[in-house]
């Protein structure tokens, strides 16, 4: 892979076998780590940057089209590909693991291969030139993260792999920044920290659920109404549609430890009477209750699939009879099985 956590943890790892960090990397150009591969004024990318700050080296990207900046490293993987790959392409490994142990144990063995026209080997070279030259490496290691805008809604909540992480109530609807790691998630506006959180790695995510992490900080005083919003305007709202739309808002409301937790889903619910008008959201609401379904996505698939025409007997089949398999002697009727 070539994502930038792939080439960071790559360098980071490089390092730390180095045991030491080199004053300046030369990296090649690839857009996961350089923005802009100008050749008088290359930018790198914003994770490159931190990762470069967290360890005190600079980065001087090679000249694009300019094999020759890379020349050493060009043969470098060249004598790696001879010695060590070549050398396991006959063997068979069912774990990664595995793989490394062999090419950890081949990399050390062309280490310690005596140059054939200079004294020493590798090991014995990199002991005596580079070793000194490098820094100490930071007491920390460096997480690799990365950048995404977003919006915090008015439930004062922002949302990253379907997971809802709160912010102070004072920051919503405002646009922020998300610094995701493996592990944390820190929340930005205008340059400042407003919230961080340990990041909730989610697996076998089910289609229309959704977790929340919150801070009770966060919530408003005596979670009064924040902004224009409230509970009571929701529920007028749902009033004004319906008993079964008004029921299922009060349902959304009172199912999360805190009301303003399921502002968002109301206005997804109630929203849907402009796409779809309040007699068939009402009937919708009707359905979803009835059949114990009350969240704003059964409404959605209800109106979507018009299961609610078809429950007022509004939907009429109209099949064509091109449409219908005709009758004749090769046609297995039901009494073909009995």
């Amino acid at each position: 892979a070539q994502k930038t956590e792939d080439w960071l943890l790559g360098q980071r790892k490089a390092f730390e076998y180095f045991g030491g960090v080199t004053q300046v990397i030369v990296p090649d150009n690839p857009r996961s780590l350089v923005a802009n591969p100008d050749r008088y004024e290359p930018q790198v990318g914003r994770s490159y940057a931190e990762f470069a700050a967290h360890y005190g080296c600079a980065v001087i990207p090679a000249r694009p089209r300019k094999p020759q900046d890379k020349s050493k490293v060009e043969v470098g993987v060249q004598v790696v590909e001879r010695w060590i790959l070549a050398r396991l392409r006959h063997q068979q490994f069912f774990s990664l693991a595995d793989l490394n142990i062999a090419i950890a144990h081949l990399l050390e063995e062309l280490n310690t291969r005596p140059f054939k026209k200079l004294p020493g080997n590798r090991r014995s070279a990199f002991e005596a030139i580079d070793k000194p030259a490098l820094k100490s490496l930071p007491a920390t290691i460096f997480e690799s993260c990365s950048w995404k805008k977003a919006k915090v809604g008015i439930d004062y909540h922002v949302e990253l792999e379907h997971h809802y992480y709160s912010v102070p109530y004072q920051y919503a609807r405002k646009a922020v920044e998300l610094r995701v790691t493996p592990t944390v998630v820190e929340i930005l506006c205008e340059g400042k920290r407003i919230a961080a959180h340990v990041r909730v790695m989610r697996t076998g995510y089910s289609h229309g659920l959704s977790s929340q992490t919150t801070v009770p900080e966060h919530m408003p005083k005596a979670h009064e109404a924040h902004l224009e919003w409230s509970s009571e305007r929701l529920l007028n709202w749902g009033q004004g549609i319906g008993a079964f739309t008004q029921s299922l808002v009060s349902h959304l409301l009172h199912q999360k430890a805190y009301p303003e937790l399921a502002y968002r889903a109301c206005l997804g619910l109630l929203n849907l009477s402009k796409s779809y008008g309040k007699e068939r959201l009402e009937a919708a609401c009707a359905i979803a209750v009835a059949n114990n379904a009350m969240t704003q996505k059964s409404v959605r698939n209800i109106l979507a699939t018009k299961l609610d025409l078809a429950k007022a007997g509004k939907v009429t089949a109209n099949k064509k009879s091109s449409q219908q398999i005709p009758l004749h002697e090769n046609v297995r009727g039901p009494k073909y099985y009995h």
